[in-house]
């Protein structure tokens, strides 16, 4: 074998396994982003603690999902509209939101403005006790 065909061979290998390493990294990375955003479907925290500061909110029969989830981030009460959109489908409560005004608060999660805007009771219901 010529020097010359060793040295490509080696180019060649080096660049496969080059390759090989970048498609790894790139899934490994792919992977756990997707793992994150699944997580913070099920677990997003809400976007301040302790006492949190009141949005007003007016939600029309004639807006979508998304344009709900649009309004909620622009008045800073979630952090990505299509990770609410998505909380939205997996709760349940997707075509349950009724229109009106809702004054909801930073430090909810999503899970309890969900109930608001379903009009749904926030508190377990109460048991009557026996007599």
């Amino acid at each position: 074998m010529s020097a010359s065909k060793i040295v490509m061979r080696l180019v060649s290998i080096s660049f496969t396994v080059l390759l090989f390493v970048i498609a790894v990294y790139g899934l490994y990375e792919l992977g756990l982003k997707s793992y994150n955003y699944g997580y913070r479907i099920f677990a997003e925290p809400p976007m301040s603690a302790g006492e949190g500061k009141d949005r007003l909110v007016q939600v029309k029969d004639s807006m979508s999902e998304m344009e709900i989830a649009e309004m909620l981030e622009e008045k800073g009460l979630i952090r990505d509209r299509f990770l609410f959109v998505l909380q939205l489908k997996v709760s349940g409560y997707s075509g349950k939101l009724k229109a009106g005004p809702y004054t909801l608060n930073t430090s909810m999660t999503a899970e309890e403005m969900l109930q608001v805007m379903s009009q749904e009771d926030l508190t377990d219901t109460e048991q009557e006790e026996p007599e």
